[in-house]
């Protein structure tokens, strides 16, 4: 019997001693958590001593070390190795330790380190981009490449650096396209944006040729920006070029607004302006508003209407088309309008130029002013020498009048452009 009563009092003491014990380390975590809040090094610091089985704070210090250039990089390296020993799974803490053996010049360690972390968590858009940055300091293009593609499918809020991080490691553009770039149209198209945007227009042009042999679904409108980048480079035929592709890739979209030998894409105006490429565009402007009018029309056809409020005293020429030409060509243009209301002097007209040099062609037809029914407006002229591209307006220049302000609706219908 008192055998059993000095067990039960022995076990009765283990369990006390160890909830106190428990209750011990409780309060020493506790304690170091307090301390770890403060993100101070010091208060770090003094976190370990309270609790030093906790990996995050060794990281952290080696992490904050790492951010003084005073602080001893071996230092850094002796925290960053204590996290990964105490949480040897974790892949955040490897990726760290690999920064800190870089940092101590001991690049060896630093791959190995950054091998693992990207073993442990092989998707992770963070841990690949701090060994893709490593990749590229110690020149491992294959390796930078593959680590950005893995940002690029996590996380889509890091494209254009890691565009950049890409180029900066390469300057082989096909190496990107081939190993690095997700086959995605959105990411390849942002590619393209950006590298039109930092003026890489040949890296821009193999981009745009990978797009199109992928076949990739995409929207219309998303091909606008490279287009508009050859207008601006002036490569006229890469332009005709990219529009007929795309004719191919939409041909309900394209295709069926084109009617040869019209030069003129829409002329008809049967659909609605898709406001880029080689089609209508409509820009939008204080003073006047464009529609389309099914209602009002040529022998059967649609019109665009703009209505202008009457408010200002507007220069206008928010309606325009481009239109690839050749040079040394003679050619007619036609097209109806008809005008209801429209005040002052200096009424809307067609004009057509040179979008590089109105200088060697600038041609208009004669301004409607107040109210008329459907009337034809033509002009035949030759492209100089070295014209390959027009721009077709409608335009209302300002007037110098007292009674400026511009009032009214215009209609415009049946516009054609045909070599002669």
């Amino acid at each position: 019997m008192s055998n059993n009563r000095s067990l039960n009092l022995l076990l009765r003491t283990f369990l006390v001693c160890g909830l106190l014990y428990c209750m011990y380390l409780v309060t020493r975590q506790a304690i170091g958590a307090w301390y770890f809040r403060k993100k101070l090094p010091q208060d770090i610091q003094t976190a370990i001593k309270w609790d030093p089985g906790n990996p995050e704070y060794y990281d952290a210090l080696a992490t904050l070390s790492h951010l003084y250039s005073s602080a001893n990089p071996a230092d850094v390296v002796r925290l960053s190795e204590k996290a990964a020993q105490l949480s040897p799974y974790n892949a955040d803490y490897w990726a760290d330790l690999g920064a800190a053996y870089e940092w101590a010049g001991r690049n060896n360690d630093a791959l190995r380190a950054f091998t693992r972390a990207r073993a442990l968590f092989p998707n992770s858009p963070e841990i690949n981009w701090k060994a893709a940055n490593f990749y590229v300091r110690t020149r491992r293009t294959s390796e930078v490449l593959a680590a950005l593609q893995k940002v690029l499918l996590e996380d889509g809020t890091k494209e254009r650096q890691v565009f950049v991080l890409a180029v900066n490691a390469t300057n082989d553009n096909r190496k990107i396209l081939d190993q690095m770039l997700p086959r995605r149209a959105p990411v390849i198209l942002d590619y393209l944006s950006f590298q039109i945007e930092t003026g890489r227009m040949e890296a821009a042009d193999q981009t745009w040729a990978t797009l199109l042999e992928l076949k990739l679904p995409f929207q219309l409108a998303h091909s606008f920006p490279y287009l508009d980048a050859l207008i601006q480079r002036r490569d006229v035929d890469r332009l005709t070029a990219a529009w007929a592709a795309l004719c191919a890739r939409f041909p309900q979209e394209i295709c069926a607004r084109e009617s040869s030998p019209n030069l003129i894409t829409n002329g008809d105006f049967a659909f609605a302006p898709v406001n880029g490429g080689l089609d209508w565009r409509v820009i939008p402007v204080q003073g006047a508003a464009v529609s389309e009018d099914a209602s009002v029309g040529v022998t059967g056809s649609k019109s665009l209407r703009i209505e202008f409020d009457g408010a200002q005293n507007l220069e206008y020429g928010h309606v325009l088309q481009y239109v690839p030409v050749s040079p040394n060509t003679a050619y007619t243009f036609s097209a109806h309008m008809r005008a209801q209301g429209i005040t002052t002097d200096s009424g809307p007209r067609f004009e057509v130029l040179d979008a590089y040099n109105p200088s060697k062609l600038f041609v208009s037809t004669e301004n409607v002013t107040g109210t008329s029914d459907w009337s034809a407006h033509q002009l035949e002229f030759k492209t100089s020498a070295d014209t390959h591209l027009l721009i077709v307006k409608i335009a209302r220049p300002i007037s110098h009048k007292f009674d400026n302000h511009l009032a009214g609706t215009v209609w415009i219908a049946r516009v054609t452009l045909l070599p002669k």
